[in-house]
């Protein structure tokens, strides 16, 4: 067997007779944060460290684990000098999802069958980014046989790079947080909700830290009951708690981590309420950042119409989170309506 061939985590026959009837299915990535803009334009990477680097807080977070200087992360070495770190911290990663990432792609993209490490570093280095200048975003796209995605929008985005690009249909999702942060007028939301949908737009997509305060997800519930749009929720997130990273550096950089708390009790009140206000809820999905509430929202589900829990989410995207959140799904609610992955990617 080669190193990291496609039977990589096929337990048994089954597994792999499983594998072989849907390996060649489109992908269908409804949450990701890919940038519209690189997918219609055709970007191509200059360097196997652009495209894994620049803006992979997964990674990021992993090499200062390992200590690896800022400078080598989000500062101001170059591509080669971040990519030879990361191949350095590469043997340490045995068991994160990162290990595994890693060298599947550089097998499926980059015919590359050997470990990371930095003894492999340069050559690697050099093949990878022999084979990018002929490959470019829409072309990896095509390799994964992928046929929709949905990206994450603020709601005054233009939407100018959204459309059919190269048979991938590129959706928008409406994603209010900050306006509700800079208190944006309710009418003017309405209004580039509108735009959106009459652009194709079939999700919102709303990321918040508890139930504390439940006014801007009321109105959201409402306006997706109203437009037939499917909404997500992604909670439970403490987010910036190292205040100097976040202001030398900024957000979403690897610097959020579970809240250790939240108000499942909170949820249902809210559900209720709405489901008494309108008559019914929209499609809901719910992502819990920690999954010790996985059993609480999978039993939730079952109490209202169109509500499930959604696919192991961030730090639960693990071989045994994914697990869990399957085994929970199929013992507490019904795992043939599972929506099945996503990939919340912030690099292609």
């Amino acid at each position: 067997m080669a190193f990291f061939d496609e039977k990589l985590l096929l337990n048994g026959k089954t597994a792999e007779k499983i594998y072989a009837e849907i390996k060649d299915l489109p992908i269908i990535d409804y949450h990701c944060h890919l940038n519209e803009r690189e997918i219609k334009e055709d970007k191509h990477f200059e360097t196997i460290g652009e495209l894994w680097l620049a803006a992979d807080h997964y990674k990021w977070r992993a090499m200062r684990l390992c200590g690896v200087g800022e400078d080598y992360i989000a500062g101001e070495k170059s591509f080669k000098e971040k990519f030879l770190k990361y191949a350095e911290i590469m043997p340490k990663l045995i068991g994160n999802p990162l290990y595994y990432w890693t060298h599947m792609e550089l097998a499926e993209i980059f015919d590359v069958h050997e470990p990371l490490n930095s003894e492999s570093a340069e050559r690697i280095w050099d093949k990878a980014n022999q084979v990018l200048k002929t490959v470019g975003v829409q072309a990896l796209l095509a390799k994964f046989k992928v046929e929709y995605i949905a990206t994450t929008d603020d709601p005054f985005s233009t939407l100018e790079n959204h459309g059919d690009i190269n048979g991938v249909k590129v959706r928008p999702t409406f994603r209010p947080d900050a306006c509700f942060a800079k208190k944006v007028s309710k009418k003017a939301l309405v209004e580039r909700l509108d735009y959106f949908v009459s652009r194709g737009c079939k999700i919102a997509d709303h990321g918040f830290d508890d139930f504390d305060d439940t006014a801007n997800l009321e109105w959201l519930i409402e306006k997706c009951y109203e437009k037939g749009i499917l909404l997500q929720l992604h909670f439970g997130t403490f987010r910036n708690v190292n205040s100097k990273a976040f202001e030398t550096i900024g957000r979403d950089a690897g610097f959020d981590i579970f809240r250790d708390h939240i108000s499942t009790d909170k949820l249902a009140y809210l559900l209720d309420k709405m489901t008494k206000k309108l008559g019914g809820l929209p499609q809901i999905v719910v992502y819990p950042l920690n999954d010790a509430y996985l059993r609480p929202l999978a039993t939730l589900s079952g109490a209202f119409e169109n509500v499930r829990v959604g696919a192991a989410w961030w730090f639960n995207d693990t071989v045994c989170g994914i697990k869990r959140q399957l085994e929970t799904v199929s013992e507490y609610a019904v795992l043939g309506t599972n929506l099945g992955m996503l990939t919340d990617s912030r690099s292609f």
